[in-house]
């Protein structure tokens, strides 16, 4: 899940919550959301590899 911020930037959360907080991580904080969106590609597939 990607999300903009109020300075402008977006950030990336994971997809699910986390259940100690109730609240999702946060897996990086990117300038673009085209950045945001590459960086969620390359989580995903590092996840399956």
């Amino acid at each position: 899940m990607i999300r903009k911020l109020k300075g402008g930037k977006y950030r990336f959360y994971s997809r699910k919550k986390d259940e100690k907080t109730g609240k999702r991580r946060n897996l990086g904080t990117l300038e673009t959301r085209e950045a945001a969106e590459k960086h969620e590609r390359e989580v995903q597939y590092f996840k399956r590899h």
